[in-house]
């Protein structure tokens, strides 16, 4: 197990990728340049006769002194560059596998490099431990020219990674590091002097005077005394994270200040977080005692040894879960030290609205509501849309953010298309977690965007921590279009889970499983709650504290309350306007919440923004907000009130936390939030069906025609306005009687679409493994429906599904004149939408069966389903126009929808006209003079041997 932990370290840490290896090797004589190459492609689907784009790709030139190369084609510049740089290395005859170093060559190094830091060269470095030598330098007594090693793990990360390969261990425990750097100095006793129990090394000879007055000279002038806001950090939860001041005299090391404030005699006995908290540009740490029986075995030569430490102190839980890994006792988390940008001491102030802001951006709700700058309002979304009405950090983002945050593994995704084929959406090359995963897995792994290729994809996630043990893993069953899609509704499902886990952590175990298995989650809990252990006691004593402060309900005033959300005194006022928000459209509202404290009129405004927007129905604001945005009419404001959220919450948002802490401490209170619907922007036709109905309502029409076309026995069929192939490609799921399918359209881009769609599925029926259906022929025309081709005439049956709506009314009915007279199917069936149903679907789902949609007010105010339709028909509009033709054409015609139900009001969300041929079938097959043209142009065709063509 050593030995392949090592492996992995190496390979995450040590290796370059071949472009780092040729310019470290030929520096500016190594010219890459990066073409772009445009290429036709025909993306799985033969005989497509429209020409198709294929994605951008790239090509890399690499000259070199001697020689050049070309790279081949790729999605991704650093790809092209990668494979031109491969390619030079393999003619030079270079080996870019990483030389990684055994044990004991990193041990002989990490004494090289300890040795390397006490010379006389250091000191014109730019590194940002030369500082702290230069500091120790001016420590007075027997600190004079003492260097803590705790800086020296923490500044140094060549020396972090050294001790990493000798021991990968290292990587979750940060006072192995400081054993290691102990150990090495013992080594050079002509150079460093040690001392047993003390966690310093100081240099053995003094510096020549010239180095030292240059260097001390050069910063001292830069250097006043400085004072700077830190955060102290109790380790018992009674007591409240404050401010502290920390003086920094010019003359003074920050560290000794530090240890002070934590009741420590000097810097020595203080301990740095290896990883700053936080951004990774920041040099914010938190600063903690060392345990004071911290045992130092000293003699062994190559140390392989577990870490040996006896702490008096009691865990910190808040500081544990700031930095990810245990701290005992009290600590101060402090933004300052040196840089290399900076020739003095680099600080920052640190306010408790900040502190409390990291400890929220650790929680997955938590990182989206920063994200959205909306503390008080906004909650992390139940569902992933589209990338167009998402807001926010997308959550594939935010779930790298929340690991780097608990120090865990970046997460692992793999995904898999639906034909079960592995696929990469990552860079060919290199990448970290590709690496960490193929290491133990041999899986190909993803880690950013792109798509798929025709089939649909569905992706899994993973989850580890440091030392590669499993957290969580995440396997969806959906499938998704595009890679991107699968990857975020896979990333959004796992930080899902861990929302719920983080809102309540004392969650029964019975609903968390209850979790697991709706969110396709499997949880390793014995990993999962020892890293997540720390934020149990915080939840708790943050629960009780609040409890017994919480404004009651019943101290609020119950008028206009909705109690089942948990909302208080509401009130809606102006104008009604008609408009009103609907699952799936973005609503843009202002708002302002403030902290009301019992008794008083005064109220302390802790949020407020002009404008923000969020997607109804995708949880993406607290219920409190979407429940009342509901019931408002754009240009309506409503107020009301609730109860407290999480405290952190609270003084997160607050400009002034100290007061506001003080008055949540002293006094029962609540939230009063005020809230202005500005507008809304309604939703695609799709997606504001989907958030109502389910199945959807495509699916539903898809069920509808598959019935009749079971029952009637057709064979061939065709459908006017197939669009992307959807009807087409849903069909080759069921078994039917069909030999033959033909779809219209006048759009080729959706055509093309529907070719690679049905081409791929009609081409398993080659496999017997696959289930297939006996269609024998499929076929796509670029043509108007409003036009005859005689090839389409006499189809056993038609379909026209949502697509009239589309066309100018004269249009739909030159349309239905010309299918009934001129094609003639023996059945058509015939879907639109029916516009007395957007008054539902127009309004908040809660309201579905209250409103009275027959209220001519109401209709009036319904805008169309869709800014494409030209008309949306009521039911009478509807049954007008159907049966008009039918009676015209010698058809037959009945009326039913899907969507709703047809004996209440307002009838079938999606209404259907079903025509039957009342002529004899011989009949019906006789084309007239002059009607056998052929109007339409073949686009593919596919015939019962899988071959694929194209007749232009």
């Amino acid at each position: 197990m050593e030995n392949r932990g090592l492996s992995v370290v190496a390979k995450r840490k040590m290796k370059l990728t071949p472009k780092a290896i040729i310019v470290q090797k030929f520096g500016k004589n190594a010219q890459f340049t990066v073409d772009e190459v445009q290429d036709v492609v025909q993306n799985g689907c033969p005989g497509l006769a429209i020409p198709q784009k294929g994605p951008c790709l790239y090509r890399c030139s690499l000259q070199l002194p001697e020689f050049s190369v070309v790279s081949e084609t790729f999605k991704k510049k650093k790809d092209a560059e990668q494979s031109a740089a491969e390619k030079a290395l393999e003619k030079l005859g270079i080996d870019p596998s990483p030389n990684v170093p055994s044990a004991e060559e990193a041990w002989d190094k990490l004494i090289a490099s300890v040795k390397h830091l006490f010379s006389n060269e250091f000191l014109s470095s730019q590194s940002p431990l030369r500082g702290h030598f230069i500091a120790a330098l001016r420590r007075d007594g027997d600190l004079y020219g003492s260097v803590p090693a705790s800086v020296i793990a923490v500044c140094d990360s060549k020396l972090a990674n050294l001790c990493k390969l000798i021991n990968p261990k290292v990587e979750s425990s940060h006072l192995l590091v400081l054993t290691y750097i102990m150990r090495a100095a013992t080594r050079l006793s002509e150079f460093v002097v040690t001392s047993e129990g003390q966690l310093s090394l100081w240099r053995k000879d003094p510096y020549p005077p010239e180095i030292m007055e240059s260097s001390i000279i050069r910063q001292s002038e830069s250097l006043d005394s400085i004072c700077i806001e830190a955060i102290h950090i109790p380790c018992s939860l009674e007591m409240a994270a404050h401010p502290v001041t920390l003086n920094v005299s010019s003359t003074g090391y920050y560290l000794d200040v530090i240890a002070r404030t934590l009741d420590q005699t000097d810097g020595n006995k203080i301990l740095v977080s290896s990883r700053t908290i936080g951004k990774a540009s920041s040099e914010m740490r938190l600063y903690f005692a060392a345990p004071k029986s911290y045992l130092l075995d000293l003699s062994s030569d190559l140390p392989n040894v577990e870490e040996v430490v006896d702490f008096e102190g009691s865990l910190n839980p808040r500081a544990s879960h700031l930095y990810g890994q245990d701290i005992y006792g009290d600590a101060i988390l402090a933004s300052i030290g040196y840089t290399r940008k900076s020739e003095g001491l680099f600080h920052e102030d640190i306010t408790l609205q900040s502190y409390y802001r990291m400890l929220i951006h650790l929680t997955p709700s938590g990182v989206y509501k920063l994200s959205r700058e909306a503390i008080l309002t906004a909650e992390l979304p139940m569902a992933f849309t589209t990338r167009t009405n998402w807001r926010g950090s997308f959550p594939r983002e935010m779930l790298f953010m929340f690991c780097r945050q608990h120090w865990l593994s970046e997460p692992v995704f793999s995904t898999c298309s639906n034909s079960l084929k592995e696929s990469s959406e990552s860079s060919r090359f290199y990448e970290k977690s590709a690496a960490l995963e193929s290491a133990e897995t041999g899986k190909e792994c993803t880690s950013g965007g792109g798509t798929a290729a025709s089939d649909n994809v569905r992706c899994e996630v993973k989850i580890f921590s440091k030392s590669r043990d499993p957290i969580l893993e995440c396997s969806p069953k959906e499938f998704y279009k595009k890679q991107n899609e699968s990857i975020e509704n896979a990333s959004l499902k796992v930080l899902s889970w861990l929302n719920a886990y983080f809102k309540d952590p004392a969650i029964p175990l019975e609903k968390l499983n209850n979790l697991v298995g709706a969110l396709d989650i499997q949880c390793y809990p014995q990993n999962f709650f020892k890293k997540f252990s720390s934020y149990r006691f915080i939840h708790n004593v943050q629960q009780r504290k609040m409890g017994e402060k919480l404004l009651q309900a019943n101290s609020i005033n119950m008028l206009n309350a909705i109690p089942e959300h948990g909302i208080y005194c509401l009130s809606i006022g102006g104008p009604d306007s008609g408009i009103y928000p609907s699952n799936g459209c973005l609503s843009f509202i202002s708002y302002s919440v403030s902290l009301v404290i019992e008794g008083e009129t005064m109220k302390e405004l802790l949020e407020s923004r002009e404008e923000f927007e969020f997607e109804m129905g995708t949880g993406a604001v607290i219920p409190q907000v979407e429940v009342v945005t509901a019931q408002m009419s754009v240009g309506q404001s409503a107020c009301f009130c609730k109860e407290l959220p999480p405290q952190e919450l609270i003084l997160a948002a607050a400009d002034d936390s100290a007061r506001t802490f003080s008055l949540l401490s002293s006094r029962a209170c609540c939230l009063e939030y005020h809230i202005s619907l500005l507008r809304v922007t309604e939703p695609p036709e799709d997606r504001m069906e989907q958030a109502l109905f389910s199945p959807p309502l495509s699916k539903q029409r898809v069920e509808y025609a598959l019935q009749h076309i079971k029952e009637s026995c057709a064979t061939t069929l065709v459908d006017f306005g197939c669009g992307s192939g959807s009807l087409l490609d849903s069909l080759l799921d069921y078994p039917t009687a069909l030999e033959k399918i033909v779809g219209v359209d006048i759009s080729q881009k959706s055509l093309s679409r529907a070719a690679k769609i049905i081409h791929s599925k009609l081409s398993k029926k080659l496999d017997a493994a696959v289930p297939c259906t006996d269609v024998k022929s499929a076929v796509l025309y670029d043509g108007s429906i409003t036009v005859f081709d005689s090839r389409l005439h006499g189809f056993d049956i038609g379909t026209c599904l949502e697509v009239i709506e589309h066309m100018e009314e004269d249009e739909a009915s030159q349309f239905g004149n010309i299918v009934l007279s001129s094609f003639r199917p023996r059945i058509l069936i015939v879907s639109t939408p029916n516009y007395e149903y957007n008054a539902i679907l127009q309004k908040s789902s809660s309201t579905i069966q209250e409103d009275d949609p027959d209220e001519k007010t109401q209709l009036q105010s319904c805008k169309f389903r869709n800014h494409d339709h030209k008309f949306e028909w009521t039911r009478d509009q509807f049954n007008c126009w159907a049966t008009e033709l039918a009676a015209r054409h010698n058809y037959s015609v009945e009326f039913s929808g899907v969507g709703g139900s047809g004996d209440r009001e307002p009838g079938f969300a999606s209404q259907i006209a079903v025509f039957r041929s009342r002529s004899p079938p011989e009949e019906d097959d006789l084309l007239k003079d002059g009607d056998s043209a052929h109007h339409y142009k073949v686009i593919w065709e596919w015939d019962g041997n899988g071959l694929s063509r194209s007749s232009l």
